[in-house]
Parts: structure tokens; sequence; C-alpha cells
């Protein structure tokens, strides 16, 4: 094990012992290479090849690893992906990051219709997170892969972190890697200096880059929520649901006994009410069909994969077949979210609606973002 040395990709400690290990590199790369800013296997062919490998880290791995910041001083920024907010932030952020002071910054708003309100939407995750007992010095809205709202947070954490470490904790697939790589862009025009990828836990131990001469800017691994859908679809499925430019809402005027499929990912079905507006956030290249209730099912049985698709097959074993749970509407306007795809909106009104989902991603209903 070469102890002092790290994968500059993942973080994790290079080693030549074992190869379905974190870290890994043979030791003819080893005695080769620049050892500064070397690569573990796993992170050269993520980067070059768009492979990924399993190794052998579990989610209370990751999470042990970074709740030790609550044992360390510095600023905590916590990232969470704008189109999956309840999915990505952390309810337990607490036990994580200690006493430490927190900022709490909202990534992806490039992906938001570019009607939305930004200091609506900023009122509205105040109130969310409010909710949720958790508190934040301030609320940013950013774009790391565009760069919009940086200036005004890269000036703050400057002055709030007092000359401390910057920590950067979220979800897994919130962004953070990339938005530190913005931030190192703008400090020394380095480009993908962190390995970035669509697969969930990609860095795999604390990756350190210096801010001045005596503190750093630190990502860590992140923690993963099972309940986040992106965990239980293969390669192709996740390239689909992963939005990557501005959604475009596509909307449904439907009458009761009609159904949405959500690929074959998720299904609303319109039991009763008034016609109405069901209104879509899914990334573009995910198809919507819309048929009768009565034809729902054998369309779902007959259609899954092919018609109806995503789910491939591969991901079809590790999310089994949808579950259905009955909601009445209150009487206001509500999404219904699926944890890591996307979310319906219904106008007020007394409505009742099914809602089909994998037995692993629960979805909700949350008073409207929009």
């Amino acid at each position: 094990m070469n102890e002092d040395i790290y994968c500059q990709g993942c973080g994790g400690p290079i080693q030549s012992e074992a190869p379905d290990k974190m870290g890994y590199v043979p030791q003819s790369t080893l005695e080769k290479y620049e050892l500064d800013d070397i690569l573990c296997k796993r992170c050269f062919r993520l980067k070059n090849y768009n492979e990924t490998q399993s190794v052998e880290v579990t989610d209370d791995d990751f999470l042990q690893m970074v709740s030790s910041i609550s044992q360390k001083k510095g600023l905590v920024i916590h990232i969470i992906d704008v189109f999956d907010i309840e999915g990505s932030i952390l309810s337990s952020l607490h036990r994580v990051v200690g006493d430490n002071q927190t900022i709490l910054v909202v990534n992806k708003i490039d992906l938001l219709p570019k009607s939305t309100n930004q200091q609506q939407l900023k009122q509205w995750i105040q109130s969310t997170v409010k909710s949720l007992g958790l508190s934040f010095l301030d609320v940013y809205l950013i774009s790391s892969t565009k760069g919009h709202g940086f200036e005004d947070l890269i000036s703050d954490v400057e002055k709030l972190r007092k000359g401390q470490d910057v920590y950067v904790v979220g979800t897994t697939n919130v962004g953070k890697s990339t938005f530190i790589n913005r931030i190192i862009k703008q400090a020394t025009g380095l480009n993908e200096v962190i390995t970035t990828s669509y697969f969930p836990g990609t860095t795999l131990g604390f990756i350190e880059i210096p801010l001045d001469d005596s503190a750093l800017l630190i990502d860590t691994p992140g923690i993963v929520n099972r309940e986040q859908i992106s965990h239980y679809l293969d390669e192709t499925d996740l390239k689909i649901i992963t939005p990557k430019k501005e959604i475009k809402p596509r909307v449904y005027q439907l009458n009761s006994e009609q159904t949405l499929f959500i690929g074959g990912l998720a299904r609303i079905d319109f039991l009763k009410g008034e016609r109405q507006s069901f209104i879509c956030y899914f990334a573009n290249d995910l198809t919507i069909h819309r048929t009768k209730l009565s034809n729902a099912d054998d369309l779902y049985n007959n259609h899954l994969g092919k018609l109806l698709s995503p789910p491939s097959e591969s991901s079809l074993k590790s999310l089994g077949k949808l579950q259905s749970q009955s909601y009445k509407v209150p009487n206001k306007k509500v999404d219904f979210v699926f944890p890591g795809l996307g979310w319906i909106t219904i106008s007020e009104g007394d409505v009742t609606v099914d809602i089909h989902s994998s037995k692993h991603v629960s979805p909700m209903m949350r008073s409207s973002l929009y």
C-alpha cells in the first residue's frame, strides 16, 4: 500500500495489491508516471472510456468517512440537486457536519425552465429545508456546468470560511465534483481535475485542493440515498433519465380514468376529478405515454421495456415491477415527486390519483415548486 499517495480522480489511497479494491494501480504504472497526478485504474477507465468498475466500498463506509467532518473545523457546503431536492437533501446533515457552519448550494438551476422566478424558488427551498428541521447560513442557486451564481458564492465563501478548510458534502450525483472542477478552473484554468460521470459513487475518498497556504477545499464521497432511482438503472437508462439541458415542461389535459406512463419507470392514474392539466417535469429524452386507465395494465404487461422504455431488462431486475399508492389531492397545487426522476404538477381541486413506482423509490406529494 502506498499510503501517502491518493488518486487524483476519486481520492482513494493508491495500492497495487488488490485489483478489486479502491485505488488500484499496477506496480508497473507506479514506476512509470509522476505520482502527484496519478489516476487509479477505475478512474482512468471512467475518464477515458466511460467504463465503471465496482469496488468494495459500502454505503456505511461512505457515511462514516464523511461523518468525520463533525470532528473537524471548517465551513461546510451542502450541495443538492434542484431537480431532485427531496432525494438529495441530507436530513441527517447535523450528524455529518456537527457544529460547523453550513451553507446550502442548489445546483443545476440551468435545467429549470428559463421562466423560473429564482427569488420565489429560493424562498420555496428555504421553507422546505426549514420544515425538515435544517438551518443554513444562506441558500445559493448555481449551475456548476454553466457557472451561474459562482461569483457571489465564491466571494461569500471566502468571507465565511474565516481562513478555515471548506468541505463539500452531498448525496451521489448532485454535481459535487463538477462544482469543484468549476472552482479549480476559475482559480487555475485547469479543466476536469476531478473525475466526473453519470455514475453514483465516483468519488471514493477525500480529495484535497489547496485554497491558500493554510487551508484546503475538500471534495467528499457522495452519501448514498437508496431511494434515488439512479442506483437501480444501468448506464444506458441513466443517460436517458439524466437531464442535460433546460427541461421543457410537457402538459397533458386529462380526464378522469386516464393514465400517464413515464417510460416504464413510473405511472400516474387519474381516478377522480374534473378535467385538468398534468404538467410533467422530466428529462426531455424520457418518453411519456397517455392511455385509458382501462388499457394501462395490459400496456404495462405487454410493452414494458419496449414502448414503455426505460427500463431495460437489466434495470428491471434491480427495480422490480411498479407498486401503487393512492393519494387524495388537497385543495392546492401539488407536485408528485419521483426521487431522481422528476415530478408531475397537478392543479388544485377534488382529485384522487394512484401513483405507481418501484418499491425502492418512494414517491411523495409536496406543495408545488411553481
